[in-house]
């Protein structure tokens, strides 16, 4: 039974696999979030974190986070300040907000099993209030193979397929969790990765009611099988009928921007990158990397930061030296902080001094929260780079003339604002 649900799960256009594992977005916050977390491990150890989690290194992190939904909705809950509570308990007491970056830093620095599971316990012997399982949202993040998400829907989805009730708050509960989804996934191979999101998210559909979970006893026959495989059937049905494919529409317009641009760079006689995960999406009867080259120049590809280069989403480099005239970063509905953390790691890593022009293209209503992002103390440095938006219509509306007669970056400099 459980084997027909994975198998179902799989092709719901709906379901959180579709929706959230396989999405591209998602593989390009890995590194931004990582950086941030070392932001916030550097920030409290120099004693510049600050007693208040707004506006604070940790906060722009953990809402980066919880931008990913489904699966991250709600992530940033566990991290606010609740004074009467005083939860949890890493703002005010300076003892215990130094303790919290030795355990990101434990976890950042090793890559064993037994190392995350030995910093895990020595946060849990501090008995920091509420400090618990929900820190694993950001631990996924540093070792995805490593430790699962950790939610209500998630403890709830494992109770329903295990019959094991999962105590949300207690870290021993949580590793005795994740033992068991090892487990699954080991035994489901060919349907679960090795990224512990795939199962984390099945779970998690299953605890949040999109499907209903399969009776407890695997070996029973009869009525109650029939009843659960005629449920599912069910759910599948008005997933599929409620929407294809959330999020496909995002996707192509994103895609849409970015052919714009990959058009405009290549008419003002720009050599054009395409982030090396969008290369074969679909676009205008061919695909998105078309005519881009394929490879970065040395300079970009073997230093620092180069990972995160690979994936900024269209980059115009010069044809005669190995430089980069203009970087794009499209944020149609996505997290804006690791656009903007791409865009840092060209600027200051790699492509230190080689970047002419950085500019975040968005919606016009996404202004606003561009600029509320980059005021952000953990962006401090941004503000020396002249990083301009784009809003959406004047992309539309001046494409064309600036193929057709734009010179340089005068053009796209003279649509975009100063942030």
């Amino acid at each position: 039974m459980l084997q027909l649900l994975l198998e179902r799960w799989h092709g719901d256009p709906g379901g959180a696999y579709q929706r959230w594992f396989l999405w591209e977005e998602r593989l390009k916050n890995f590194r931004g979030i990582r950086r941030g977390l070392s932001l916030v491990i550097e920030e409290i150890r120099s004693d510049t974190f600050g007693r208040q989690y707004r506006n604070s290194s940790l906060e722009t992190v953990v809402r980066s986070i919880a931008e990913q939904r489904p699966l991250f909705r709600g992530a940033d809950h566990a991290f606010l300040w609740k004074p009467k509570l005083r939860i949890p308990d890493i703002y005010e007491n300076r003892s215990n907000q130094l303790a919290f970056a030795d355990f990101l830093d434990q976890c950042a620095c090793g890559d064993r099993e037994d190392e995350l599971v030995a910093a895990i316990h020595r946060l849990d012997a501090r008995n920091i209030k509420g400090l618990g399982p929900a820190t694993a949202n950001l631990l996924y993040f540093l070792h995805p193979t490593l430790a699962p998400p950790c939610n209500t829907a998630i403890a709830k989805g494992y109770g329903l397929l295990t019959g094991i009730r999962v105590p949300l708050g207690k870290w021993t509960a949580y590793l005795a969790m994740r033992a068991g989804m090892i487990r699954l996934t080991e035994r489901y191979r060919n349907f679960l990765s090795n990224d512990l999101g795939a199962v984390a998210s099945f779970l998690y559909d299953v605890g949040s009611g999109r499907y209903p979970a399969p009776p407890l006893d695997t070996l029973a026959l009869g009525d109650a099988h029939r009843a659960w495989k005629t449920a599912l059937e069910a759910a599948l049905e008005a997933s599929a009928a409620a929407a294809p494919l959330p999020g496909a529409d995002e996707d192509l317009t994103h895609t849409e921007v970015q052919g714009w641009l990959r058009d405009i760079g290549r008419a003002l006689g720009y050599r054009t990158w395409i982030a090396s995960n969008d290369r074969s999406r679909p676009f205008a009867g061919g695909r998105l990397g078309d005519g881009c080259v394929s490879e970065l120049p040395g300079v970009l590809r073997d230093g620092p930061g180069a990972d995160a280069i690979r994936l900024i989403d269209v980059l115009w480099l010069d044809p005669n030296v190995s430089e980069v005239r203009a970087a794009f970063e499209v944020e149609h509905s996505t997290s804006i902080y690791s656009g903007i953390v791409r865009l840092l790691d060209l600027a200051f890593g790699a492509g230190a001094g080689t970047a002419h022009g950085l500019y975040l293209v968005a919606p016009d209503a996404r202004e606003a929260e561009v600029r509320a992002q980059l005021a952000r103390p953990a962006f401090k440095r941004v503000g020396d780079l002249a990083v301009r938006f784009i809003p959406y219509a004047e992309l539309l509306a001046h494409r064309e003339p600036m193929s057709r007669f734009g010179s340089g970056l005068k053009a796209i400099e003279a649509i975009s604002r100063r942030l």
